[in-house]
């Protein structure tokens, strides 16, 4: 039986992980700020750890007998308008724990080291795309970009890999919008709902996404398969662009999907952010395709199908 800590446990992905690991039969170890809000929000069957992640602290010493370690921890991207208070929040929530949780490997004695540890990341470690967005593929050799949220990428990934002087294996998922019931999915259907929706932009530029049944599904295969190591992108094979995201909506809902939002009003509505959702990239699941990784929802139609069938039941 596996003992797996995972940080973020409550989000969208760490909460479909807890219920995956469970259900194969892993004993589950939760750091968390609030126990009591992990004990409800994820039910019977869990560890939790009151953690401040973002310093030292006696929930280091909880690393020690844990297999294995998945840090998803980080606040919102895109929960508040970007300021510099928040940018700090975004980056000390991701890299200063993964710095933290490497350091409790480092203090752990050798032998009872976690074997693997899964981390946290985004394709917006790739630089921005350029017009006409039609030459660009990303892959995980693609050097790392100059954007606020690329360099926040990069130290996150960089604190976690400093876990690999410590004899840990450590997985950087690189991950795309992941499509599940809420999240992403609940504000880009809005509009729609409403008769209102269509492509962000121009629509040409890229999209990169994976649905969350075959992120868990990546995330246990690189806790099981010594293999999976360093970069990888988390991100479906059918690469699909703005305008091809807008028109799968509308037919998954029944509504119109010809009115664009202008990049302007976009930048009005949620500053900075806007520039990430104008440009986008061309990612490409390279690292998955060599392992051999076979997706449950490889094509966007059947992953905003599988995604949006909860709501209607």
């Amino acid at each position: 039986m596996t003992r797996v800590g995972i940080t973020g446990g409550t989000g969208l992905i760490g909460h479909a992980l807890v219920n995956a690991l469970r259900d194969r039969g892993d004993l589950v170890r939760v750091f968390t700020r609030d126990a009591d809000r992990a004990r409800r929000v994820l039910g019977d069957g869990i560890e939790p750890v009151e953690a401040y992640l973002e310093s030292s602290g006696a929930w280091q010493d909880h690393v020690s007998d844990c297999d294995a370690l998945i840090h998803l921890a980080g606040e919102s991207i895109a929960g508040e308008r970007w300021d510099s208070r928040r940018k700090q929040i975004l980056r000390d929530s991701r890299v200063e724990s993964a710095r933290f949780l490497a350091e409790a490997i480092g203090h752990t004695p050798r032998p009872l080291r976690p074997k693997v540890l899964v981390s946290a990341s985004g394709v917006d470690y790739y630089d921005f795309a350029q017009p006409p967005f039609d030459d660009d593929e990303f892959v995980e050799t693609t050097a790392v970009g100059d954007t606020f949220l690329a360099r926040l990428c990069r130290d996150w990934e960089e604190e976690a890999r400093s876990a690999e002087e410590h004899g840990t294996r450590v997985v950087c998922m690189r991950t795309g919008v992941v499509l599940a019931p809420g999240g992403a999915l609940t504000r880009m259907t809005g509009p729609f709902r409403f008769f209102a929706g269509g492509p962000i932009g121009s629509g040409k530029q890229w999209f990169s996404w994976i649905h969350l049944d075959d992120a868990v599904a990546a995330y246990l295969a690189a806790l099981d398969d010594p293999r999976y190591a360093g970069p990888v992108n988390l991100v479906a094979p059918d690469e699909v662009r703005a305008r091809d995201l807008a028109r799968t909506l509308g037919k998954a809902l029944g509504r119109p999907s010809w009115l664009p939002v202008p990049g302007f009003a976009l930048r009005a509505a949620v500053g900075e952010l806007a520039d990430y959702l104008l440009h986008g990239r061309r990612v490409m699941p390279a690292a998955l395709r060599r392992l051999g990784f076979s997706w449950r929802h490889p094509t966007l139609d059947g992953a905003i199908r599988a995604a949006l069938e909860p709501r209607a039941a």
